[in-house]
Formats: structure tokens, sequence, C-alpha cells
């Protein structure tokens, strides 16, 4: 019985999926795309699942769209992977709650873009990214030409984009593409540490905080002021003192735990 291409392990409130087709380097075949968007429209409808961790086995991340399939006879790209039913990055932004990338070895092309719909990025030091569209001539579709620019700056995109050279670990973490680099054995452990730290805080405000920082980044800085305003115009509807001082206290408790 052959291994299932997605692994999924829940626990404490977190889920843990693992792309498993690691002979191939994870890469995005149509069986692969179909498990994950099936994954996370379940966990979408799961209030246990609080933080998702998403990795792969290997030494990759994800190697991107499964070119070997793509170039069988009778086998295309239809429409349903950029904008259809089959978009994996569709499917983690309909998540509206945090999504952490463990990313454990190569991000290349489409596994790169996968890297970029996450919200945290941490990276094992075997981790490298590229972006090879430009040398397997097709045009991204999950967001890398927009997303890319905006995290490291135009300038530094380009030179990744129009080379297809890999960038380091080390180097990703100088230029801000990621959170930290962490050993490879730390790096689920790292993420694990992070995601609980996200699950005590307030559900409701992560994931309120996840939108607005999602939607005013996609926008101008003045619309992206307008956004948090009315978020906290609705928000302060709803706030009591009683749970303002609950919330206080907590907060003071875990800094002086922190700080012992």
């Amino acid at each position: 019985m052959s291994e299932p291409v997605l692994l999924i392990e829940k626990t404490e409130g977190i889920a843990v999926l693992t792309l498993n087709r690691p002979a191939a380097m994870n890469a995005l075949s149509r069986g692969l795309r179909l498990e994950f968007v099936r994954a996370f429209g379940s966990l979408r409808d799961d209030p246990d699942a609080g933080v998702v961790i998403l990795t792969g086995a290997g030494r990759a991340f994800c190697a991107g769209i499964d070119l070997k399939e793509l170039g069988s006879p009778n086998t295309t790209l239809n429409a349903d992977t950029v904008g259809g039913e089959l978009d994996i990055v569709q499917a983690m932004a309909r998540f509206d709650r945090p999504i952490i990338g463990a990313v454990n070895g190569f991000a290349i092309t489409g596994g790169f873009e996968l890297a970029l719909a996450c919200d945290v990025l941490i990276a094992s030091t075997m981790a490298q990214f590229a972006d090879t569209h430009a040398r397997v001539g097709a045009m991204p579709g999950w967001g890398l030409s927009q997303k890319l620019s905006r995290v490291i700056g135009p300038y530094r995109a380009k030179e990744l984009s129009l080379t297809g050279n890999f960038l380091p670990a080390e180097q990703a973490a100088a230029w801000g593409l990621v959170n930290r680099v962490v050993a490879p054995e730390k790096l689920l452990p790292t993420c694990r540490a992070l995601a609980k730290d996200m699950l005590s805080c307030e559900p409701a405000m992560l994931r309120n905080l996840k939108r607005v920082i999602d939607e005013g980044f996609a926008t101008t800085l003045s619309e992206g002021l307008n956004i948090e305003h009315q978020a906290w115009r609705e928000h302060s509807r709803q706030v009591t003192p009683k749970a303002i001082a609950a919330r206080r206290a907590a907060v003071q408790q875990r800094g002086r735990a922190q700080s012992s």
C-alpha cells in the first residue's frame, strides 16, 4: 500500500501538514494538490485547528509543480490550478488562522510560492529558495512576482527571478524573507513553540489581526489604516472592562514568567 502524499498530525490545537513525496522532492502532483486543498478545507471547519505548521518530508520543502507529471502525454496544467479548485494558495488564504512554514529544505518555484503563502517562515540551515520560472518557461500564478518584491524589495526579487539562482537560508534571513534560521533538528520544535505562543492569545484576535495585516499589505498605507480603523471600531463595540482586566492579568503573569 502506497504512502499518503500528505500527512496530517493534529495535537494540542496544532495541525502539522507534511508534503510526503520525498523521492520527488515533494513536487506538487495533481493528487497532492487535491489532498492539500481538501485538508485545508477540513481544517477551516475544525475549531481545534488553531495553527497550521506546513513542512516537507526528506530534503525538500517543495520543488513546485510536478514537471515530470506535467511533461507526460495528455497532461496539461489546467485552469483549476490557479484560481480553481486545485489552487493551493487560495486554499491557504481561506484559512483564517496562522500558518507557519517550516522550510526544511529546497523551496523551488511553486514551492517558493507556497512558502510565501505562509504567515511566518522558520527555515532550517538546510533550506534554500529559488525562483526558476524563467528557466522552465512558465509564469508564476500563485503570487511570487508580486509578493517577493514586497518582502525583500524589487532589486533583490529581480535578482532571484531573473537568474533562477539559489538563496541560502542565512541570506534569506538577512534579506528579511524568513523570520529565523535554526538547526534541522530544532525546526519543528521551534515551530511548535511558536504555535503554542500564538494559541495562548485570544483566538478571535489572531484571526482579526491576520486579516487586517493581509488586507492592509495588499493595498496602500492610507487604505490599510482605514482597514485597521474599521476593525478597531467593530472590536471596540464588543470589549468589556472585565475582559480587558482578565487579559491584562494574563499578560502580566506571562511577562513575569518570561523574565524570571
